[in-house]
C-alpha cells in the first residue's frame, strides 16, 4: 500500500528565462510524494506549454488513478511503470514523476543511493553546463559573468545569434554549447556551425524543427559540429529514429516518463552509437537530483536549473563550478523545505 501526496509549487527564475519561442519567470512543478510505512519518496514533473501540460492538468491525471496507485502492491519501479503505463501513455510528464518517487522510495528500502542500484561509477561523471537564456547581448555577458563556469549552454534563436556568440568568447575561455530550440534553417545551421566552431562551440541542439526530417538528413551529413536532438527525441521509440539525423540525443525525465524508460533509451543510444546528454526542463532540486543520478551513464549533462531558481522548494544535489555532488542520504537524496 502506498500513500500519495500532490504538492505544487511555482518557483520564481533568478532573471527572466527566455528560449526562441517563450519567455518565463517562474516556473510550476508538482512533487508527487508515495509513503509506504516510514519511507518517503520523491518525484517531480513541470508544466510545459510546448508540450500542452499544466499543474492542474497533470494533477488531474493523477487524481483519477490514485485508488490504483494507493492500493498498489509495489515491489519495485520498473513493476510499477509497466502497470502504470497503460494508464499514463497520454501522459508521461505525470508518469514521471510517479516513477521517481518510486525509484527514491525503492533505492531507499534497498539501503543504497540511487545511482547504486545499477552500479554505476560516479568518479568520472560528466560536468553540468550552465545555461545563459536569450536577453541582450549585454545582459547575456553579464549573467555569464555572474555565474563562472566551465561550460554554458548558450540559447539562441534570434537576429543576433552570430553577435551574441562572438561578444560572449571576449570574456570567457569555457566551452560553449548552442540550442538554438527548432529555431533556424537547415541552410543557417550548416553556415552557422562554421563560425561557432571556431569560436569554441563544442555542438549544436535541436537547430531545426522536428518535423524537418530532410533538414536534419542534410545537417547531419554537412554540419562541422555535432547535432545533439532534443524536440526530436521526446521518448523511447524516437532514439532509433535520431539514428543518422543526428549525433546525439537529449533525454528529459519529464519528457519520457522517468527513469525506468531512460534506462532502456541510454541502452539503445549507445547501441545505435550516439552520444547521451541527460537534461531537464526547470526543474526543483527534486528533480535535477534523480536525473543526477544517471551521471555516470550519460556523455554529457544539463543539470543546472536549481541555479536558475530564486529560490529552493529542496535539499538533495550541490553545483559547484558544474561538480554535482549527491547528499549523503539514501535514495535520490531529497528531502523537502516546504509543503506545496
Amino acid at each position: 500500500m502506498l500513500k500519495l501526496d500532490l504538492l505544487p509549487f511555482e518557483i520564481p527564475f533568478k532573471h527572466p528565462f527566455s528560449i526562441s519561442r517563450k519567455t518565463k519567470t517562474f516556473q510550476p512543478v508538482l512533487i508527487v510524494r508515495l509513503t509506504q510505512g516510514e519511507l518517503v519518496g520523491l518525484g517531480e514533473t513541470t508544466d510545459n506549454t510546448y508540450y500542452q501540460m499544466t499543474v492542474p492538468k497533470l494533477m488531474e491525471s493523477i487524481e483519477e488513478h490514485r485508488a490504483f496507485i494507493e492500493q498498489y502492491s509495489f515491489t519495485d519501479p520498473a513493476s510499477f511503470w509497466a502497470d502504470l503505463y497503460p494508464k499514463f501513455q497520454d501522459n508521461l510528464f505525470a508518469l514521471c514523476a510517479l516513477d521517481l518517487a518510486s525509484y527514491d522510495l525503492y533505492a531507499q528500502q534497498q539501503n543504497k543511493k540511487l545511482y547504486e542500484l545499477w552500479q554505476s561509477d560516479t568518479s568520472k561523471n560528466p560536468l553540468t553546463d550552465y545555461t545563459i537564456g536569450i536577453d541582450s547581448i549585454k545582459n547575456m555577458v553579464q549573467k555569464m559573468q555572474e555565474m563562472p563556469f566551465p561550460i554554458y549552454k548558450i540559447k539562441l534563436g534570434t537576429q543576433e545569434d552570430l553577435q551574441i556568440i562572438t561578444e560572449l568568447r571576449k570574456h570567457t575561455s569555457a566551452i560553449f554549447r548552442v540550442d538554438a530550440n527548432c529555431a533556424w534553417s537547415a541552410e543557417e545551421t550548416i553556415k552557422n556551425a562554421i563560425l561557432l566552431k571556431g569560436l569554441g562551440v563544442e555542438f549544436i541542439e535541436q537547430p531545426l524543427p522536428s518535423d524537418d526530417k530532410a533538414g536534419m538528413k542534410l545537417v547531419f551529413e554537412q554540419s562541422v559540429l555535432p547535432i545533439i536532438a532534443d524536440e526530436s527525441c521526446i521518448t523511447e521509440s524516437d532514439v532509433k529514429e535520431c539514428a543518422g539525423l543526428f549525433h546525439g540525443i537529449n533525454i528529459k525525465l519529464t519528457k519520457c516518463g522517468g527513469i525506468t524508460p531512460a534506462l532502456r533509451m541510454i541502452a539503445e543510444a549507445r547501441k545505435l552509437g550516439l552520444k547521451i546528454m541527460i537534461g531537464s526542463m526547470n526543474e526543483s532540486t527534486v528533480g535535477t537530483s534523480a536525473a543526477a543520478h544517471l551521471l555516470p551513464l550519460v556523455d554529457y549533462a544539463d543539470l543546472d536549473s536549481p541555479l536558475l531558481h530564486a529560490r529552493e522548494i529542496a535539499q538533495g544535489i550541490t553545483i559547484h563550478q558544474g561538480k554535482i555532488s549527491y547528499s549523503d542520504k539514501l535514495g535520490a537524496g531529497v528531502s523537502l523545505k516546504e509543503e506545496g
